[in-house]
Formats: C-alpha cells, sequence, structure tokens
C-alpha cells in the first residue's frame, strides 16, 4: 500500500501540451476515480503514473519514492485495461500466474498466490478454462486476479467496465468496491461514466482539458459543484441551466422574461454579477398544481421518460430545455401545459458567473 503524489505533472505530445501542471495528493488506502470527458487526459495521468508515459516535467512519488525516471516494471503497480489484455492460448491460471513466472518466483509459491486470488473472485472453478470460455464478466475478474497476485502498492483500472452491459457492470461495480475494502490497497480508477464514480469512489478528480478542476467527495461533488463544467457533468440526470441578466435591484431574468426574485442574502452573494447561469437538478423542481413553489415559469412538455419509481419529464420553457425530476405516480403527456418552480429557501441554488462558469454561490 502506498499514497501517490503528482507534483506540477506536465505532459506534451509534440507541440501540444495535454496534462497542465497537475497537483494531487491520494493517500494510503483511497480508492479514487478520474472522470472527465473523452480526451481530457485521465487515461494519460494514468499512464504517466504507470510509467507507459514519460514526464515532460515535474514529479510523481508513489510513497516516500520519486518514480518519475522509473522504469515501468519497477513501479510495483498493476495495471487492469480496458480490453482485459488476456493470453488466448493460456488457461486462467498461467495467466493468473504469468507475471510472476517472469519476475521469477518459483511455481509452489506462484500456485498459491493464483488460489488464494481465484478464492477471492469466485475463480476457483475456472482456472483450467480458456480466455474464448469465459464470460466478459469472468474475463474481466481474471484480469483483476492477475493484478492481485502481485500484490502491487497500487491498482490501476483504466474503464474496466466499458465492454459490460449495463446489468454486469453494476454488479462489477459492487464487486471492485468490495474488493478494494477487502484490500485496503490504494486503488485509481479512470471513467468517463460519473455513475461509476460516484457510486465506487472515496473521492473523484474531475478533469478537463487536462487540468483537475476539483478534488472531493461524491457528496461535496454533488452537493457543492467548484464551477459550471463539474455541476454539469456530475449527477445523473443532469444538473438543468438557465442564463439570467440582472433585471433591477433583486431581480434577474431570462431572454424569455422568466424572472428569478432574489433575497438580499443572494443578491448579497452575488455583488455586481450582471449574468448569471442558475443551476437546479432535477429533483429539486417542482411541478406546480402539486405544490407551490416561491418560484415558478410556465412550460410545456416534449417527452415523458417512465422509470418505474420516478418519471422523468423533459419540458421547454420559452426555448429553454428543463428536466424535472417526479415520482413514477405522475401522468403528463407531451404537449400538455406546466408549471415549473423550486423553492430557493429549501432547495439547493447553483449560480455561477456566466463565461467563466465560476461558482457564485
Amino acid at each position: 500500500m502506498a499514497q501517490v503524489r503528482f507534483r506540477q505533472v506536465r505532459k506534451a505530445f509534440g507541440p501540444h501540451e495535454v496534462i497542465h501542471g497537475v497537483d494531487l495528493n491520494i493517500a494510503d488506502g483511497e480508492f479514487i476515480v478520474f472522470v472527465g470527458p473523452s480526451g481530457c487526459g485521465k487515461t494519460t495521468l494514468l499512464r504517466l503514473l504507470a510509467g507507459l508515459e514519460t514526464l515532460s516535467s515535474g514529479q510523481i512519488f508513489i510513497g516516500e519514492a520519486d518514480v518519475s525516471d522509473v522504469p515501468a516494471r519497477a513501479r510495483n503497480i498493476a495495471m487492469v485495461f480496458q480490453n482485459y489484455a488476456l493470453y488466448p492460448h493460456m488457461t486462467v491460471a498461467q495467466n493468473m500466474a504469468f507475471g510472476l513466472k517472469l519476475r521469477g518466483m518459483p511455481k509452489p509459491e506462484r500456485g498459491e498466490r493464483v488460489r488464494d486470488a481465484a478464492r477471492l473472485l469466485n475463480l476457483e472453478d475456472l482456472l483450467d478454462r480458456k480466455p474464448r470460455q469465459l464470460s466478459g464478466g469472468q474475463r474481466q475478474r481474471v484480469a483483476m486476479g492477475r493484478a492481485i497476485v502481485r500484490e502491487p502498492d497500487v491498482f490501476l483500472m483504466d474503464e474496466p467496465l466499458s465492454n459490460l452491459d449495463a446489468q454486469l457492470r453494476a454488479q462489477m461495480r459492487k464487486e471492485i468496491k468490495d474488493l478494494q475494502h477487502r484490500l485496503t490497497t490504494t486503488m485509481i480508477y479512470v471513467t468517463h461514466d460519473q455513475v461509476e464514480a460516484m457510486t465506487m469512489a472515496d473521492r473523484i478528480v474531475v478533469i478537463k482539458d487536462g487540468e483537475i478542476q476539483q478534488f472531493g467527495s461524491p457528496a461535496e461533488l454533488f452537493e457543492r459543484p467548484a464551477n459550471q463544467f463539474v455541476a454539469s457533468f456530475i449527477g445523473s440526470p443532469a444538473m438543468n441551466f438557465l442564463d439570467f441578466n440582472r433585471n433591477g435591484a433583486r431581480m434577474f431574468a431570462t431572454r424569455a422574461g422568466h424572472q428569478l426574485p432574489l433575497s438580499r442574502k443572494l443578491d448579497s452573494a452575488l455583488g455586481a454579477a450582471e449574468h448569471v447561469t442558475l443551476g437546479v437538478r432535477p429533483k429539486d423542481l417542482i411541478l406546480a398544481g402539486r405544490s407551490k413553489p416561491k418560484v415558478s415559469w410556465p412550460g410545456k412538455v416534449e417527452t415523458v421518460e417512465p422509470l418505474g419509481g420516478e418519471t422523468l419529464v423533459h419540458a421547454d420553457l420559452s426555448g429553454e430545455a428543463l428536466t424535472v425530476q417526479l415520482d413514477g405516480t405522475v401522468s403528463l403527456q407531451p404537449g400538455e401545459e406546466i408549471e415549473l418552480g423550486f423553492d430557493p429557501a429549501k432547495s439547493p441554488i447553483h449560480l455561477f458567473e456566466r463565461g467563466t462558469g465560476r461558482r457564485l454561490m
């Protein structure tokens, strides 16, 4: 087990810099998830830590050791890839033991480690099978078993569940999290799926364009996003955004005239801001008529998604799109006129500076 530290890490491919001075401290035994859109640099950061890419500048520490120039094979890191990377001609047991064999470990000790990992991952009955005889979930367990037998300081996982169907992904998320708890080993997991990040991580690193936007617990990122990008990326269904311009002492309005009155406290927090973006989560919107929101706007239902225990309603407010999350008993039809709103005193309110996206409150 080991802590991991990035110090002003930069990476450029030719003239194009893709990682811009990243600083990050990961505690010993933490489950950390790197999340962000495709091309944001999360896999590059993982490969820099693994030694599969060379730093342009900066330092990486594993424990107290500076591994910035240490070759990958000497870093005591185990990596699980998206495509499993199993040898098709080898059995499960041979795949799991292969790295140990290359390191010169005696056969009896290799066998013992493989059996221990197989018990941990419920692979005991599959040790003599070839990869082609396994399901996707079983192949993923073998790839994880190959990492476990090395007893690494740090586990790295690069989108390991992306090739699985939705039901199996949900099952494997739980299994990986349970495994990390049992092993108490530092684990760094890369995904573009914020649901995976929210359900698995102790802390999440949100990355955009090679820079860290926010680093914190799932609750911190959901309840107090540092900027509009984090707010848009974290949470499912995604946060709604409406642009407002100042229209009076404590009043803002959209282009369509929908008003947002502010209390003295909120107005004071905004200071001289003239152009803001309101962020409100679908679960915090209210269907007027069932209750009486403090702020409400008329709209029209565009589409309805019944999901059993809840219903997602996508509405148009004079050209502004909003999604509201209602209970499953609600029955609405496309084209139906509705009124949506929220109570700023009861629901979290997120206001961002237009243009920069920085959080105002």
